[in-house]
């Protein structure tokens, strides 16, 4: 049933974009929103109501770094990796984030699908590093192992507050 709903949006994603195959990145970009990731049959999906090659969307959604091909946790985190949050120790934060979230070698995505922690080569805010960003919403600075597990923690918290609120109903 959620995968019916959500190919429904990705047909009025469409429409939206007058099935035009030159609105291929809003499209693709609209579509990863939806999924937080390309999923390879909604890719084909695109292809064929555009009327252009898989190998044509494909193409277009590994090129470019803003997408992405695997799934993604509700919650991304990006662990600044630049020089001066390097210096300051970032490789600790996340290094604390992976244990925290139980996280091993190459894996990047809880298997609750909450977090994805990424690195990244600079938020821009070298003044307050070392620094991560969550949902590319908020940036949290002058960062130490414990603040970063405090902050995973509260969504934890709010998250498990939030499911208990869906069960009553």
């Amino acid at each position: 049933m959620e995968k019916t709903r959500t190919f429904e949006k990705v047909c009025a994603i469409l429409s939206e974009n007058n099935h035009n195959q030159h609105q291929l990145l809003p499209i693709l970009q609209a579509v990863q929103e939806e999924y937080r990731y390309l999923p390879e049959e909604v890719m084909a999906f695109i292809a064929t109501s555009l009327g252009i090659s898989p190998v044509k969307v494909f193409g277009v959604a590994s090129f470019y770094s803003h997408f992405t091909l695997t799934p993604k946790g509700k919650y991304v985190i990006k662990v600044c990796d630049g020089t001066a949050c390097h210096v300051k120790r970032s490789n600790g934060i996340l290094t604390a984030l992976e244990k925290q979230l139980g996280l091993s070698a190459g894996q990047r995505t809880t298997r609750d699908m909450l977090f994805t922690i990424e690195t990244v080569a600079c938020l821009g805010t070298c003044g307050l590093a070392p620094a991560m960003v969550i949902n590319d919403e908020t940036v949290h600075g002058l960062l130490t192992p414990e603040k970063a597990a405090g902050l995973i923690n509260e969504i934890q918290a709010r998250e498990v507050t939030a499911s208990l609120d869906e069960a009553e109903y």
